[in-house]
């Protein structure tokens, strides 16, 4: 059987996982979700992947979403079983310990875009298309589009881009908000790269606790947001890589995290 999914470490520290399902345009099957559920089980919290970046493989498509291939002439329960096998794996990027990083290299589509929604941040190609497009194909997001988008780029402007299933160029997407940074395709992947490495020097226990300093507190009122913040924070009082870092600090050096 064919592996769908490639991971690899790249400068020592920073984990590639990619969707390598191009004949395809990476779309979501069975396996291929099965595949990105094992491995981000097998990093989570792995000290020796600091950040993580999501792509797909090719110039032509990130992820173009569910498999509807393999989904025709399913009956309704399996269908129902296979949306709830998209969420909980695209649950899985969000919940993952480190940052991650979608680098969009080409189309991203309804559960495509879904899966880069669960990211921390995003990158796209220029050439990149984007959209959650369910509503032209007589359903809705279901793998956290309707929860993910608006949170992120507001209710008004989700609400319109969800009713119209309109696609995005890369740049229309920064403008919405959808994404952070945009490149010429063979930029995208080393300045996402670059990025990854700006956050792996530091300290891999502080980036755990800021992702989920920030992640918990943003659905919260402020003052249970500051309270997670200060449980996030007396986390890493006791840590090795806190004494380093003021080590470093005193002895006006770089300091040398080892997650602990």
């Amino acid at each position: 059987m064919t592996q769908l999914v490639r991971f690899e470490l790249l400068d020592d520290c920073i984990g590639l996982i990619t969707l390598s399902r191009a004949e395809a345009a990476n779309a979501m099957s069975v396996q291929l979700l099965q595949e990105l559920s094992m491995t981000f089980d097998k990093i989570n919290g792995d000290p020796a992947v600091r950040v993580v970046l999501l792509t797909g493989a090719g110039e032509k498509a990130f992820c173009a979403g569910a498999d509807l291939k393999e989904r025709k002439g399913m009956p309704d329960r399996q269908v129902k079983q296979i949306v709830q096998l998209i969420g909980a794996t695209v649950a899985k990027v969000e919940a993952l310990a480190q940052p991650v990083i979608a680098v969009l290299n080409g189309v991203a589509f309804g559960g495509g875009l879904e899966l880069a929604l669960a990211c921390d941040l995003r990158f796209a190609a220029a050439h990149a298309k984007l959209g959650l497009t369910e509503t032209s194909l007589g359903i809705i997001p279901g793998a956290g589009g309707t929860q993910r988008l608006p949170r992120l780029i507001g209710i008004g402007k989700a609400k319109e881009l969800i009713y119209t299933a309109r696609r995005l160029n890369a740049e229309e997407a920064r403008s919405y908000g959808i994404v952070e940074y945009v490149y010429e395709g063979p930029e995208v992947l080393e300045k996402a790269q670059q990025l990854a490495l700006e956050m792996a020097k530091n300290a891999p226990l502080s980036l755990i606790q800021a992702k989920i300093a920030m992640n918990q507190g943003v659905e919260v009122d402020l003052a249970t947001g500051l309270k997670i913040e200060s449980l996030a924070y007396n986390a890493l009082i006791p840590t090795e890589d806190r004494l380093e870092g003021l080590l470093a600090f005193q002895e006006k050096r770089t300091p040398q995290y080892v997650g602990k």
